[in-house]
């Protein structure tokens, strides 16, 4: 318990650091977020009107937070009917593989041309608070999105930030098949396994010792994508 604590209080200094959200960017990421962990599985149907008491904002903040979703094929909007959470589209789930293994082969790569102490630092702050979290179930959510901010880092570490919210701007299926992985304790031992290697090459300079840990590291998830679809048949489209 102490210790998921400490990695929580680690990552709100880490959110801390960031510029105030808009009402709007605040309602997006909570909802995609209960999305992508399947707290809203697909087909949920999404009523404007108790999102906005729920997080007591105006209708304005749901209605941006929604066309964003949409744009992330995320939710269907039925205009002046209703907005339901979409079942995961495996065409989908292998474009994002493939636009993410592009970008991030390149980012290592680059990394690893030129370490920079600070950006390893950063990122091995969060594998120790993966460490720290990582037996404990009940913190499988801050697992995961400390999962996505080590990769954030990377793309920071070399100044393209943007890429990174491009990757996250398709992934919304994908992290959906990841999510229903991660009870998987086997899982999450490779994640923290995968990201130390990631950075010891990096660390060294080995330009293919790390692309070839990032492409280990991606592929796990996509091997496995009909073996997730005949399990939870009522998720996929």
């Amino acid at each position: 318990m102490e210790s998921s604590l400490r990695a929580a209080l680690d990552l709100g200094r880490l959110r801390a650091a960031s510029p105030r959200p808009s009402a709007s960017s605040r309602v997006y990421e909570d909802l995609r977020q209960r999305i992508i962990s399947l707290d809203f599985p697909p087909g949920t149907n999404l009523f404007r009107t108790e999102l906005a008491k729920q997080y007591e904002v105006s209708q304005t903040p749901i209605r941006d937070a929604m066309q964003r979703l949409e744009q992330d094929g995320l939710v269907k909007i039925y205009p002046q009917s209703k907005t339901v959470v979409t079942r995961i589209d495996i065409p989908q789930i292998f474009e994002a593989h493939f636009l993410r293994t592009a970008l991030e082969t390149e980012v290592v790569r680059e990394l690893a041309r030129q370490p920079s102490d600070e950006t390893v630092e950063r990122a091995r702050s969060i594998l120790r608070m993966q460490q720290t979290i990582a037996e404990d179930r009940a913190q499988v959510p801050l697992f995961q999105e400390l999962d996505e901010f080590f990769h954030q880092i990377l793309f920071e570490g070399i100044g393209r930030d943007s890429l990174h919210r491009l990757i996250r701007s398709h992934s919304g299926h994908l992290d959906r098949v990841r999510r229903l992985n991660w009870p998987d304790q086997d899982k999450i031992d490779r994640i923290v396994a995968g990201h130390a290697e990631i950075l010891d090459s990096i660390s060294a300079g080995d330009e293919d010792a790390a692309v070839a840990a990032i492409r280990e590291h991606l592929s796990k998830t996509v091997s496995r994508v009909e073996e997730f679809r005949s399990e939870n048949e009522e998720y996929f489209a």
